[in-house]
């Protein structure tokens, strides 16, 4: 039962990462079209990047005076939370299982 609550958790966490492949890329290129400045802070490659992530994660998107980037940044925000979220206690479970054999 264990494993399965497990493998429940990595398919909360495969929800998320479609969440997060939808959103977050939406939110780049509204960045890049509107909000160069703030697009060219975040680098090259910022889909990935850790400090495109960390600023995403750490909520400082919401300094961007812009209603409709923080409608798109918000639920890739969400969705990258659920992601870390899942794989933890998914990993947490596995650990579990392993300790109870």
């Amino acid at each position: 039962m264990v494993l399965f609550l497990a493998l429940c958790f990595v398919g909360i966490a495969i929800g998320g990462l479609t969440a997060f492949v939808i959103f977050w890329p939406l939110a780049l290129v509204h960045l890049r079209d509107r909000h160069p400045q703030v697009r060219a802070s975040l680098g090259e490659g910022a889909f990935l990047s850790p400090g495109a992530l960390g600023w995403l994660l750490g909520g400082r998107y919401r300094a961007v005076p812009d209603a409709q980037f923080t409608g798109l940044a918000t639920p890739a925000m969400v969705s990258a939370w659920v992601i870390v979220g899942a794989l933890g206690m998914s990993t947490l479970l596995w650990l579990w299982s392993v300790a109870l054999r």
